[in-house]
């Protein structure tokens, strides 16, 4: 019966679409796995079951159908460090290595299931290994990005009340500085070749650990994961995310949004530290039975991507809208994608331009997608859907959104308001459980019988969504209201700008105006800047409406971001405003 139940939990989370075909014409591109956007919305429907875990209920069923014969031979896992080295595995082999993690924490390491469990590592396959033997042990993850500083660690450590740490050679020092502050820190691990007092080395725990170990059978609704939001205000927040959160609620990601099959291979670039790499480079790929791609890259090299996309057998590509911006200054003609159909964004909106020019060069349309660390996806241009550039498409089938006032009434077309997501009277199953630790933060975000994203937007007369600006960054100037991005995404198209960011600064008249602080470029530093301040003015009002030009412009070095590489504009606001 238990088994039956598992292999119903594989069935529902992929569906076999029709044979792929690779279309060298974008326009006629085709979904995989569903037909067009209205059945979609229609046939989606996911039962929770009481108990899932992903790694037995997912990974160990795939495992199961590969070892049966019933899946090509592309591997689950397939990793490079651009150096000649690489790792391929099957799902029996990610499944026999995940049992020896996961006896390490539970033996080596004494952890029960509910601990926590904080890991901090670059793209190297132990993390992945890490975050499968946490989803066997019950333990509860928590991502780090291996940026983080050691009054970082040290904030995480105690907020979450992590019972066991894993990280590498450059951030154990970090550790081991702020260690002695941290009560609930028991055990600690080392991916490294070298030993280090304090530590047990995972390698060699590996050779010697057994693959022998009975996955815990978990609710659904049992912590899985926290993450910390890279807020631009106040201390990072803990995120709580359930086993059927992300192991179910990804299923629209990977099955939809991605239009994933087992016989695809996916590459996302996304930082192990966020919720997006847990988005597209562990669950949505693996619900579908696809290869994750991984390349271990230090920083991120326009030519290491594009020379990866074009010698290896990738078919789905994920990167931020900065990657893009980045890839497309490069000579993309010489390269030849010959595996690569489909590429989608996230993390924040694209320019329309950035996507014209992708398409210009490579064939390929970018399908932009809207979600956060506390969702799965909310939004999403999905294939056989006409593209508008600049939107985040129709609403996700596991979500009914609505823009809404700050009542909580529903806006009609057109009309500006706060993106949400309806949670009552029943909850998503994709949605997060709350803030941990944090009632109030909570509590703040249900107006009504909707969750509040944060964000604002509105949907036009077609049905999609427009993001406009997060709540706290849009500015009114002479009763208009601006959002920064929409200025940011003029200012970008101007050769002489790097980055820019827009924020709300006084003005007697108007109340307050747009101002835009710039990075130049370097060969337009020698320029005359109070010039250059007049051709990029003059260019924003010939780009988008007049009025949301910026009247003030300032040129600086480096723009204050966030350790996940968001733009800090509230420090850039405050600093407009200290003297008000």
């Amino acid at each position: 019966m238990a088994m039956l139940l598992h292999a119903k939990c594989l069935q529902r989370l992929a569906i076999p679409g029709p044979l792929r075909v690779l279309y060298k014409d974008y326009r006629t591109a085709t979904p995989q796995n569903f037909s067009n956007y209205e059945s979609m919305k229609q046939d989606f429907k996911l039962e929770i079951p009481e108990h899932f875990n992903f790694a037995k209920d997912v990974l160990d069923q795939w495992s199961s159908v590969e070892k049966a014969g019933g899946r090509l031979s592309n591997p689950a896992f397939w990793w490079i460090d651009g150096n000649g080295g690489e790792v391929r595995w099957g799902f029996e082999e990610l499944g026999s290595l995940s049992r020896k993690f996961a006896n390490i924490l539970t033996e080596a390491c004494s952890l029960q299931r509910g601990d926590r469990v904080m890991v901090i590592l670059p793209k190297i396959p132990e993390w992945w290994l890490a975050n499968v033997a946490c989803l066997r042990t019950g333990t509860v993850l928590i991502p780090g990005t291996t940026q983080l500083t050691q009054k970082d660690i040290l904030y995480r450590l105690q907020s979450s009340k992590a019972k066991c740490i894993i990280t590498d050679d450059a951030l154990a020092p970090a550790v081991d500085a702020v260690a002695a502050k941290c009560e609930n820190l028991t055990s600690k691990l080392i991916v490294s070749q070298h030993s280090r007092e304090g530590w047990g080395n995972l390698k060699e725990m590996m050779r010697h650990a057994s693959d022998n170990h009975t996955c815990v059978n978990t609710r659904h609704n049992e912590m899985m994961a926290i993450y910390f939001t890279s807020g631009t205000t106040g201390h990072p927040k803990m995120i709580g995310h359930t086993h059927s959160s992300f192991g179910l609620g990804l299923s629209v990601n990977g099955r939809f949004w991605l239009d994933l099959t087992d016989s695809d291979v996916m590459w996302n670039t996304s930082d192990t530290g966020w919720a997006k790499c847990a988005w597209s480079s562990v669950f949505s790929p693996w619900i579908q039975g696809a290869c994750v791609f991984a390349h271990y890259l230090p920083r991120f090299e326009q030519t290491s991507i594009l020379q990866t996309l074009s010698k290896f057998p990738i078919t789905v590509f994920c990167s931020a809208p900065t990657a893009y911006r980045m890839l497309v200054q490069n000579d993309t003609i010489s390269y030849k994608f010959k595996s690569l159909k489909h590429c989608v964004s996230a993390g924040e909106p694209i320019n329309p331009e950035v996507m014209e020019q992708w398409r210009r060069k490579t064939g390929l349309d970018i399908y932009e997608g809207y979600g956060q660390t506390e969702t799965v996806l909310i939004c999403g241009n999905f294939k056989g859907m006409k593209i508008k550039p600049g939107s985040m498409g129709k609403p996700s089938p596991a979500f009914d959104v609505k823009i809404l006032d700050e009542n909580g009434a529903i806006l009609p077309p057109g009309k500006e308001g706060d993106i949400g997501v309806q949670v009552l009277p029943e909850r998503p199953f994709g949605l997060f459980t709350h803030y941990v630790d944090n009632p109030s933060k909570t509590a703040s975000t249900l107006r009504g019988n909707y969750y509040i994203t944060g964000d604002r937007g509105y949907m036009d007369e077609d049905g999609y969504f427009w993001f406009v600006a997060r709540s706290d960054d849009v500015i009114l100037s002479s009763g208009y209201r601006i959002g920064p991005f929409e200025v940011e995404s003029a200012l970008i198209e101007h050769p002489s700008i790097a980055e820019s960011a827009v924020v709300s600064s006084p003005d007697p008249v108007r109340g307050e105006v747009v101002k835009a602080f710039i990075v130049l470029n370097p060969d337009y530093k020698s320029h005359d800047q109070e010039q250059l301040k007049k051709e990029i003015q003059e260019h924003v009002k010939k780009t988008t409406a007049p009025y949301k030009y910026p009247r003030k412009v300032e040129f600086i070095e480096e723009l204050p971001k966030t350790v996940s590489g968001k733009v800090k504009r509230n420090e850039l606001r405050k600093k407009e405003w200290k003297t008000i």
